[in-house]
Order: C-alpha cells, then sequence, then structure tokens
C-alpha cells in the first residue's frame, strides 16, 4: 500500500511506521520542492532567486540576458522569458545535467530546505501538474517526471554525504 500525503508532519509520522508513502505536487508543505520557490542561489557570480531563474538563464551563453532572467521580479515571467531564448546547441543533451546541478546547488547552500528534503525519507516524489508538462512532470497521469527523479536522485547523494 502506498499512501499519498499533502502535509509534511503526517509524511514523518507515516515513514516512522514504516508506510510507503508519495508526494504528488509540490504545494502546500511540499512547495520548497518546487523551482519556483525562493531560494537564492548564486552561479558564475549571478545571484538568481530561484531555481526556475537559474534554470531559464542557462539555456544561453550570453551574460545580459542571465542577469537580465536574474532580475525579473517571479520565477514564471523568468520561465516566459526563457521559453523565447534560443538555447544554446545541445540544450536538450545538457538540460537534465542542468537541473540537478542547480537542484543540489539549492538543498547545498539551503539548510533547512535540504533537512526537509531529506524528511521526505524515501517518499516517491512526483511532480503532478495541470499544466501540461510531461517532461519535468505528470500530467493527467501521464508522464516523464524528470523534477521529482531529479530531486529524489539529490536527496540520495545529501543522504549519502551527511552519513
Amino acid at each position: 500500500m502506498t499512501l499519498i500525503v499533502t502535509e509534511l508532519d503526517f509524511l514523518c509520522e507515516a515513514l516512522a511506521e514504516g508506510i510507503e508513502c508519495r508526494v504528488e505536487g509540490f504545494t502546500g508543505d511540499f512547495r520548497f520542492l518546487s523551482n519556483f520557490y525562493p531560494s537564492p542561489i548564486e552561479v558564475d557570480r549571478i545571484l538568481f532567486p530561484t531555481v526556475e531563474h537559474a534554470y531559464q538563464a542557462a539555456k544561453t551563453s550570453d551574460r545580459s540576458q542571465r542577469e537580465a532572467i536574474a532580475a525579473l521580479p517571479s520565477p514564471g515571467k523568468a520561465k516566459r522569458v526563457g521559453s523565447m531564448l534560443q538555447p544554446t546547441e545541445n540544450w536538450e543533451r545538457l538540460k537534465l545535467g542542468v537541473m540537478e546541478a542547480l537542484i543540489s546547488l539549492k538543498f547545498n547552500e539551503h539548510v533547512d530546505l535540504r533537512q526537509k528534503l531529506l524528511a521526505t525519507g524515501n517518499s516517491y516524489l512526483e511532480e503532478t501538474n495541470t499544466w501540461g508538462d510531461r517532461f519535468w512532470g505528470v500530467s493527467s497521469g501521464d508522464g516523464l517526471n524528470h523534477l521529482g527523479l531529479t530531486l529524489m536522485k539529490v536527496r540520495e547523494m545529501l543522504r549519502t554525504s551527511t552519513r
């Protein structure tokens, strides 16, 4: 039996009792898992307010465009601007590694968020969404869930590095 959880405290209790759990959607108590969550990270001496800002900026090698994306007022705006960029050559081959590096940076830089991620134990993390993203998440029951898989990979790396 797998339990779908929506609250971090309940997840911790269920894990302590040996119940297999899933987190579906990065909202509420699990919003910290979202790339839109405020968690400043520095990349190439540019401070980005969220992982989403940094990910979208990574699509270009133009420093001024990266700085402009970092200055945008919201991760949603960064995503919209990033979608209009002509990505660097090989972006499709590089984007998973870029995302892993940025998520690693987020959870290494923010101890409170690292503790929350580790508190998810071995729960399956699924970026369930309603906007049709089937590459990074799962929409209408279908998708590759690369964001969730990356978060679980980073969680395991953090777990083994803190032992």
